[in-house]
């Protein structure tokens, strides 16, 4: 609509195409709820209140709030494109995502990043890109892509492009290294995201001073203070394998509240369909004491204030017609959600048909030297380094432990929950391959093996046995990647993932199922953990604390170098 129609309809000269009638209106600007009338002309909100309309729809005293907007998140973890993401948070209000396509850019490069927009084309679902950062996300892995900044700058032209993506290498931004500080240059005047786990004092004084804007990893509290004390916005993060709400929600009041945003980063197709997106964030935050609308707030304004995103995020004229309905203020549950003024979910369902998949042929990203697969690891010592998985968080400990062997070899001993990692190259075919042993991952027999091993997404495998591992990498591979859990010679549950090694076009409930039956088998070998997968697939980022492998080898991320699995 050209702007002199638009004002043409806001003083309701010419007709509003829908009036929504005996609304709730939660205003986020004034903080009030008003019992209104929203008046609605093609894509844009005209008005508030009485208003000459060619239909009407009657809310009933129902609220109606914007829509939702994710402030970080990586669509590849919900194993399903854009167009089926899409499908399952819509219906929960989410109108709005902020995406770093970093995961199947580390596999496919730019080619990668078009088919996520090529696959988000049409949908109802607005997807603003981050440009990934960190492909590779440091030296010490193997990505399947290297992006330069000279890469990144042609994509600043996109009106769908509105920032550099997470700077997770922010050891690259502490030492200054050139290449690093060209891609923050080379996006300034956007929003420049943050990835610093952990940072503190002058270090943190120094990547601030980058030109970083925000940070999502902080844990606690008093991590958060620091790092919002310093002049960054905090996304309060609760993925499916990070849960950050409850512990930082003290930490937002009155004067502080407009430097929080809501960022779900990592969320799989069980917890998105179970739970919620950023409706549940905003219902546990309710529930956990803060007051309904500024939990809202938190989910529309801030996030579209922060990004420039001024066009939405409040239900004012002008703004975008992207609005949810709900009927509890103190648990919002959308009912009904609109999209550019037209109704797009209803009751929890889409209210179109799910997308037709147009070919979009990606090359083949499972290229592995099998011959120089080998899991055995040599007896070099008997005191090694362990990683400590940390239940429901990313970050690990650096443990040490007493290895078992024979032969010369060093041994997985389940009984006391020492199980074998390994991390094969799977983009070059170059026999590249990291080993060492995990703690926490509670597998009693079998093995787990995974395509999703952030960020470089090599395969990634976790057993008591080398025999279960080699039954469970194999048939990921002959998949084109995917989920596996094996025992022995036997594949007990498996999950395609042809696409990049990290998603599925199936439809997200079918996705979700073959998850589920996954995720039970691994119960079945004894893993207690909520997504045993998602915490595998962590184990090989070596940007966030303490100790992780890559094909690379071992990697203290505390002092951010490799070091041997020996220790005496």
């Amino acid at each position: 609509m050209d702007l002199e129609n638009l004002i043409q309809h806001a003083r309701g000269e010419a007709p509003a195409d829908l009036l929504i009638e005996n609304a709730r209106v939660v205003n986020v600007l004034s903080g009030e709820i008003l019992e209104t009338s929203v008046a609605l002309a093609r894509s844009r909100i005209v008005g508030l209140g009485d208003y000459p309309a060619q239909d009407r729809l009657d809310l009933a005293g129902a609220y109606l709030a914007p829509g939702f907007i994710d402030a970080h998140v990586h669509i590849e973890s919900s194993l399903v494109p854009p167009s089926e993401f899409a499908r399952a948070v819509v219906p929960r209000g989410t109108t709005t995502v902020i995406t770093d396509p970093h995961e199947i850019a580390n596999v496919l490069g730019t080619e990668g990043i078009r088919f996520m927009f090529e696959s988000a084309k049409d949908g109802p679902l607005s997807m603003f890109v981050m440009a990934p950062s960190c492909v590779p996300a440091t030296h010490m892995e193997t990505a399947g892509a290297i992006l330069h900044s000279y890469d990144l700058a042609p994509f600043k032209s996109d009106p769908w492009v509105i920032g550099l993506a997470e700077m997770m290498n922010f050891p690259g931004v502490l030492e200054a290294e050139p290449e690093v500080l060209a891609k923050i240059q080379a996006f300034e005047g956007l929003p420049v995201d943050g990835h610093c786990p952990g940072l503190s004092g002058r270090d943190l004084a120094g990547y601030i001073a980058a030109g970083i804007g925000s940070d999502h990893e902080s844990t606690t509290a008093e991590e958060a203070r620091e790092k919002l004390r310093m002049g960054l916005t905090i996304f309060i993060r609760e993925a499916s394998n990070a849960h950050n709400l409850e512990a930082l929600l003290p930490l937002v009041n009155a004067d502080n509240q407009h430097r929080f945003c809501f960022c779900t980063d990592d969320r799989q197709p069980r917890d998105l369909l179970d739970q919620g997106h950023i409706d549940y964030m905003i219902r546990t935050a309710i529930a956990h004491g803060l007051e309904p609308i500024r939990a809202i707030r938190l989910a529309t304004w801030n996030a579209a204030r922060y990004f420039g995103l001024s066009d939405r995020g409040a239900i004012t004229p002008g703004r975008r017609a992207d609005l949810a309905a709900f009927h509890d203020l103190e648990a919002p549950s959308p009912h009904l959600v609109f999209r550019g003024g037209r109704p797009v979910a209803r009751d929890g369902r889409m209210l179109m048909p799910r997308l037709a998949h147009d070919s979009y042929p990606l090359r083949s990203t499972m290229n592995i030297d099998w011959d120089q697969v080998d899991f055995s690891i040599d007896a070099q010592g008997r005191q090694a380094r362990v990683i400590g998985v940390i239940p429901d968080q990313l970050v690990t400990e650096h443990l040490t432990a007493t290895i078992e062997s024979g032969e010369n070899e060093a041994l997985a001993d389940p009984g006391r929950d020492l199980l074998k990692i390994a991390v094969i190259e799977r983009h070059r075919a170059s026999g590249a391959m990291g080993k060492g042993f995990v703690k926490g991952m509670g597998l009693k027999r079998g093995a787990l093996s995974s395509s999703i091993a952030h960020d470089h997404h090599k395969r990634v495998v976790v057993g008591a046995d080398d025999a279960s591992m080699w039954t469970a990498a194999r048939r990921a591979a002959t998949l084109g990647g995917g989920l596996v859990v094996a025992e022995g010679d036997q594949v007990l549950a498996e999950l395609p993932l042809p696409i990049g090694g990290l998603m599925n076009d199936s439809p997200v409930e079918e996705v979700r199922d073959g998850l589920d039956k996954a995720i039970a088998a691994a119960r079945g070998l004894g893993s207690s953990l909520h997504d045993p997968f998602m915490a595998m697939s962590f184990l090989a980022l070596e940007v966030i604390p303490s100790l992780k492998v890559t094909d690379q080898g071992l990697i203290d991320v505390d002092a951010f170098e490799r070091v041997s699995l020996w220790v005496d």
